[in-house]
């Protein structure tokens, strides 16, 4: 680990000195892209994460939103946190160990913020799933995901999977964390007073994930997979199960004054970061960490970034009461300094080892001025196939495909919240207020991206997605509330790398503008490059939304009603699955303009009587579509006579399948705002008939199982 000679040139000129050893390091983890977005600041100004409902908005370790009080709709006294982040660089080199930490890491920020962990979504995108070395990262982080998951008992109920050639050699692995608190429990990441006492608990502080910062602002080499392994941190889920019960009972017994999670850059990091942000500095000595190696040096107890961590600030009299809970959930806990309106310096062996100012230190990295060339928009190429070789192929897509064999390793319904499970457009989960029975708050939750749609078109795929995420929480009756993204990308010293991020960024802020939803916190993971080439530009976005009650309509039909499609008429191919597999090219779908307008009326008529089914229509288009909703009950549907592939696999978003008892109603709610097509019937006999251009293709149910298999057959 070494600085650039340009951040050297400021370090020194800062200190009036050379740094030590310790120092170099620490600012070169510090400054890296990872934790210092040296390459993304001047980007994120686009996101507006602001409203009435946001309590704590983007640079804490979790944003922090009031849900709507069910009596009155306004902000109320019942918070959640959100947050998300990459385990990516490590998910590569050990997909086990990478992705467990990745959920250990998001998990510790909730609870950083006086928060109970109550959902978990995972984002995932891997090379071509008919690669070996593909399935390998893909199985393994899958069961790293669950394994840490299901251990520490928090459910993941959302999520996507997506497969592309552009992460052969780079997969990203995305976890978002859901937490419940109060103002009365609420903690930030601010330090408070000089004098207060800095303590460290859980785990033992080992050698593992030692330049995990650095080591994730560079690109992947070929040899990553051995020579990296020391910088993947390793995790215990039972230790953390245990932390986030003594947390709980810390916020609970109001004995933390500021908290921060241990991640990227070890003690270092959290304890520097959390006394710059309020201003002050601290004195740390390392010798008093509990260590579980022998003879470790003070880089490696500064930097290392082993897990199941949390640094605290306490009061000097709340310093026995913290270590005897500590005690009870049998966790390490060293006092290892205080605050103080100095420096930030630490000690080992009666040497100082650092000592520089917090707020240097945790913000005074550079931004980079990075050249961006915008990125050629494709030309029409549409491919010569006719409709069941391309019915069959998009529904066993593995992006496309049922997703089920991921699902079921999760336990999506631990904690007894979970009212809709994975599977369907968006999950559900349910906050209760003490003694309100089957009152309360239904909150939504939907996570992902299309690499397709942004590899495509960067700025109308990122637009898209973010409206896609929005429309799956309506389609749930849900308002959408709030969002947090993860922003992936390439090497951003490449122009056109560079170039298609920026406008992922603008296309993502953009959206969530027009629909009036604050994205109030998020993670950027750049240089996503291996000798395969950079990932395409991946904005993954974890969209929160509410209702009152926890019902919402199936993903499945009932068979009763007629159906509908509400939404967009643009039908060009541009992004779409069916291109993915017949190597075409296609100009991008026209975005909907109203996008607020259409969410509200989708959110309205899904919450009637009425509506017996809705599903989003998005990856795979249509056909796709319907092909998920058919079960006991079919459908006979008519998708018109002109351009049958665009009709059937046109990917445009901002629409939705709907089986209702009164078409008329769903017309006159949507009469100004967005078209409305009837598509057919639905029938009793679990078969789908589509029509499409004078052809007629006929599946059971089992066989379009069959054909939406592609995963769990295959392992």
């Amino acid at each position: 680990m070494s600085l650039s000679p340009s951040d050297r040139e400021l370090v020194e000129a800062e200190l009036g000195r050379a740094p030590t050893t310790a120092e170099e390091a620490l600012f070169e983890n510090l400054w890296s892209e990872h934790c210092a977005y040296r390459s993304s600041r001047p980007l994120l100004s686009a996101f507006d994460g602001e409203g009435e409902q946001v309590v704590v908005g983007p640079g804490d370790d979790a944003a922090v939103v009031a849900l709507p009080d069910p009596a009155t709709g306004e902000p109320g006294d019942t918070y959640v946190t959100m947050g998300v982040e990459s385990h990516n660089h490590p998910s590569y080199v050990d997909p086990f160990d990478g992705a467990a930490t990745g959920v250990g890491g998001i998990v510790r920020d909730t609870m950083s913020m006086g928060a109970y962990p109550i959902a978990l979504a995972d984002s995932l995108y891997f090379g071509d799933f008919d690669r070996e070395h593909s399935r390998y990262l893909f199985e393994g982080v899958v069961e790293g995901i669950s394994h840490y998951g299901n251990c520490i008992g928090v459910p993941t109920v959302a999520g996507s999977v997506a497969f592309h050639d552009g992460y052969e050699g780079n997969p990203l692995v995305n976890v978002a964390c859901v937490g419940l608190t109060d103002a009365e429990r609420l903690v930030t990441a601010t330090a408070e007073n000089p004098g207060n006492r800095l303590m460290l608990v859980g785990n033992a502080t080992g050698r593992d994930g030692l330049g995990g910062a650095s080591f994730a602002s560079e690109d992947l080499d070929e040899d990553a997979e051995t020579e990296d392994r020391p910088a993947v941190q390793v995790g215990d889920p039972y230790a953390e199960k245990r932390l986030i019960e003594a947390n709980e009972e810390l916020v609970e017994a109001d004995l933390l004054r500021s908290a921060r999670d241990l991640g990227a850059a070890g003690l270092g990091g959290a304890s520097s970061e959390l006394v710059a942000k309020g201003g002050l500095g601290a004195r740390i000595n390392l010798e008093a960490v509990h260590q579980r190696e022998p003879n470790m040096n003070a880089l490696e107890i500064l930097l290392a970034e082993s897990q199941e961590r949390m640094c605290y600030e306490v009061r000097p009299e709340d310093v026995e009461a913290v270590e005897a809970i500590a005690e009870k959930y049998d966790l390490g806990c060293s006092e290892v300094g205080e605050v103080t309106d100095g420096n930030y310096v630490c000690t080992f062996e009666g040497e100082t080892v650092v000592d520089c100012p917090a707020e240097f230190l945790a913000d005074g990295a550079p931004t980079d001025d990075l050249e961006s060339v915008e990125p050629e928009p494709p030309e029409r190429d549409l491919p010569d196939v006719d409709l069941e070789t391309a019915f069959e192929a998009v529904v066993a897509a593995p992006t496309t495909a049922s997703k089920e064999w991921v699902y079921r390793q999760y336990d999506h319904e631990v904690g007894t919240r979970t009212a809709v499970r994975p599977g369907d457009d968006a999950a559900l989960v349910a906050i209760r207020e003490a003694g309100d029975g089957e009152t309360g708050v239904g909150l939504a939750l939907s996570s992902g991206a299309e690499p397709d749609w942004t590899d495509a078109a960067p700025y109308e795929g990122a637009r898209a997605a973010a409206l896609e995420n929005a429309t799956n929480l309506a389609a749930m009756g849900a308002e959408p509330l709030a969002a947090v993204d993860c922003l992936n990308g390439g090497n951003p010293e490449k122009p056109e790398v560079y170039g298609g991020f920026e406008a992922v960024v603008d296309g993502l802020a953009d959206m969530c503008r027009e629909l009036d939803v604050p994205v109030v916190g998020g993670n950027v993971s750049l240089y996503n490059d291996s000798p395969a080439g950079p990932v395409p530009p991946t904005p993954t976005l974890v969209m929160a939304g509410t209702k009152p009650g926890y019902e919402a309509p199936p993903a499945a039909l009932d068979g009763a009603g007629t159906l509908l499609v509400v939404g967009s008429g643009d039908r060009r191919l541009g992004g779409s699955q069916l291109l993915a597999e017949f190597d075409g090219t296609d100009h991008f779908p026209a975005v909907p303009n109203d996008a607020a307008a259409l969410v509200d009326a989708v959110a309205d008529v899904a919450d009637r009587g009425s509506t017996l089914a809705t599903h989003d229509v998005s990856h795979g288009g249509l056909a796709v579509t319907l092909a998920e909703l058919v079960g006991p009950a079919g459908a006979a549907v008519d998708l018109g006579g002109s351009s049958p592939l665009e009709a059937a696999f046109s990917e445009a978003v901002g629409r939705v399948v709907v089986e209702t008892t009164d078409p008329a109603a769903v017309r006159e709610r949507f009469d100004g705002v967005a078209p409305v097509e009837r598509l057919g019937e639905t029938t009793d006999d679990g078969r789908l008939e589509l029509t499409v251009g004078g052809a007629t293709l006929d599946y059971t149910a089992a066989e379009i199982a069959a054909l939406r298999n592609t995963i769990g057959a295959a392992l």
